[in-house]
């Protein structure tokens, strides 16, 4: 069952003014979008008019693509290409995966030190970082959760896994220990292929099964902080209807509860949609990325 795009939010990357007619869509397993204007179905209150002097003009944030566990930085070169190509500024945040607090203090790092708009993006355990990024540390215009986790107050990435069948990402995983008493996750080789990426042939499993960088247990299982950013910040999800990681129903849950403005499925993508459909997954995050941000 595909999933229209529901809204595309006239606040996403806008400080101040509306943007009128926004494009949206069917996104399809082959990456088509079929266009519709849609009405925002937003459910935070409209931003009151600016008073002072300065006026819209398009000025595109920088996007900074925070990747999950199981995966680095390198699984967003096919998305980052194609951003690039459109003359995107884009940056591939080296997430640490060792505990979700200092995750997203690294990334919040980061981002303060950027000027401008920013547009966040994560995969999977990123979504978990990027909702916990510091507030008021930089212009933060959006968030984007391409086959994502979306953690409330109190929740872990593990307790969202287990609220909704279909997950066999517990019966996959190999725990390391290490010296320092945490526990390392790896997906195990003879089952990444069908587990993280079963879209993708199966040469290109391999190589991701080999440079697969694991997260620790005490990340996935540390509970969000008590103000997650997605109440707070215009939120998108792409959502991968095969994936074995994160149920696409919980999936849903997440971008309904979030209030997300952008909700679109990817018939037949796997955990690894961002690999598997860059040209999709870039075409979405572009969208989330051309409101207009007052100057």
């Amino acid at each position: 069952m595909r999933l229209p795009i529901l809204g595309a939010s006239d606040e996403s990357c806008q400080v101040a003014g509306r943007a009128e007619g926004t494009f949206s869509g069917h996104v399809t397993a082959l990456g088509r979008v079929r266009s519709s204007l849609v009405r925002n179905r937003s459910r935070r209150p409209a931003r009151q008019p600016q008073t002072d002097r300065r006026k819209d003009t398009l000025v595109q944030p920088t996007i900074v693509l925070v990747h999950g566990a199981f995966a680095e930085s390198a699984s967003w070169d096919g998305v980052i290409d194609r951003l690039l190509d459109a003359n995107s500024t884009v940056i591939a945040a080296a997430n640490p995966l060792r505990s979700l607090g200092r995750d997203a203090d690294a990334v919040s790092d980061l981002v303060s030190s950027l000027e401008g708009p920013v547009l966040l993006v994560a995969h999977s355990y990123g979504g978990a970082v990027i909702s916990g990024v510091r507030p008021g540390k930089a212009d933060i215009c959006g968030l984007v959760y391409v086959a994502a986790f979306a953690p409330d107050a109190g929740e872990s990435c593990f307790d969202l896994a287990s609220k909704f069948p279909g997950s066999t990402l517990g019966e996959a995983v190999e725990p390391v220990r290490r010296s320092d008493g945490t526990t390392d996750l790896f997906i195990e080789r003879d089952r990444f292929h069908a587990q993280f990426c079963a879209d993708l042939p199966a040469r290109q499993a391999a190589r991701m099964a080999a440079t697969q960088r694991p997260a620790t247990q005490e990340a996935l299982t540390e509970a969000a902080g008590s103000m997650p950013l997605w109440k707070d910040v215009p939120s998108s999800f792409l959502i991968a209807t095969e994936d074995r990681n994160i149920p696409a129903q919980l999936q849903r849950f997440m971008a309904e509860r979030a209030g997300a403005h952008h909700i679109a499925e990817v018939d037949g993508a796997s955990h690894a949609v961002a690999v598997s459909q860059p040209d999709t997954t870039a075409r979405f995050i572009r969208e989330a990325a051309a409101l207009p941000v007052a100057v």
